[in-house]
């Protein structure tokens, strides 16, 4: 079963209310990821389809934002490329960028003036995200860390989905590149399901 559901770019613009032109001015200035944009064959010819939830939810944002901001501002705080920056532990915790629940976990041997880059720190962004949900055990986050660690660097500066699985009580991550179709066995249940760019675009907007 496929569990992405697509919108039309016809059905998106009835349902936003944006023009054509705002829809690929958007993705010029690479508001809206270009894989986002997905070509399919229909019975009327050539359509494009995007991810129905990150679309809206992009959408949304780019709408709320768009006066405060300009489109180059707005690139720069939805853009799915890394921060280079790094911040100290005892900063995310003051802050409360990271819980200190999840630093003293799983980063229990690094001193408190101990500096992460901003991939890093997003890893524990994450794993955060994750048990604020309730849907991932703590013994969970540590598979969690270890498969960010070892495939974060394939999903092209943060695009992609990463997605928490479970069947008869035993738990798998995926991630994913790019806005193609995933698909499961029977009996596999998402239990959690986020987008890397959201992702990404939240610890930015935290960090400021």
């Amino acid at each position: 079963m496929d569990e992405r559901e697509l919108i039309s770019k016809k059905d998106l613009l009835e349902a936003t209310g944006i023009s054509y032109g705002q829809l690929y001015r958007w993705k010029r200035k690479q508001l809206i990821p270009e894989d986002w944009f997905i070509r399919k064959s229909t019975f009327t010819g050539q359509e494009t389809f995007f991810p129905k939830t990150l679309i809206l939810q992009r959408i949304d944002r780019i709408l709320n934002m768009k006066d405060d901001l300009s489109l180059d501002e707005l690139a720069g705080k939805l853009s799915p490329l890394l921060y280079d920056v790094e911040l100290r532990k005892d900063e995310l915790i003051k802050r409360n960028i990271v819980s200190k629940v999840v630093l003293d976990r799983y980063a229990a041997k690094d001193a408190p003036d101990a500096i992460y880059p901003f991939e890093k720190t997003l890893f524990f962004f994450i794993v955060d995200k994750m048990l604020q949900g309730g849907g991932m055990s703590l013994e969970e986050g540590v598979k969690l860390l270890e498969t960010l660690r070892e495939h974060f660097a394939k999903c092209e500066n943060g695009n992609g989905e990463l997605l928490l699985i479970r069947k008869m009580g035993v738990s798998s991550f995926i991630l994913t590149t790019g806005a193609g179709g995933i698909f499961f066995e029977n009996g596999v249940k998402v239990v959690e399901r986020l987008s890397l760019s959201d992702c990404v675009e939240e610890l930015k907007m935290k960090i400021g």
